[in-house]
């Protein structure tokens, strides 16, 4: 193996064990909403740019998923991403409401 190739591993690597920090969030900064759908479950990521030691930093917020209900696993792909960013609305809606996202 390169050098290279091992530091990207040990950095791949660090990534995946630890935990991500979360930022608290600043209601006058918009929101960004990632959303994700499978044929398993549904997950969400709410982040927002925060300005850390004058640096523009993109951090979340907070992470929610489950799994999906037996009848919601005859969707198609387009219908789970929508049914996944209605239900990520809906739980969410304490931080985007009232807020550009």
């Amino acid at each position: 193996m390169t050098v290279d190739r091992v530091k990207a591993f040990e950095s791949l690597r660090e990534a995946l064990t630890t935990a991500p920090l979360l930022l608290m969030p600043d209601f006058k900064l918009p929101f960004k909403l990632y959303i994700d759908a499978s044929g398993d479950g549904l997950g969400a990521a709410l982040h927002q740019v925060q300005i850390i030691n004058d640096k523009p930093v993109e951090g979340p917020i907070c992470f929610i998923s489950r799994q999906i209900k037996p009848t919601e696993a005859r969707y198609g792909a387009s219908q789970m991403e929508c049914l996944c960013l209605v239900w990520a609305l809906e739980k969410l809606n304490y931080f985007l409401e009232g807020c550009v996202f």
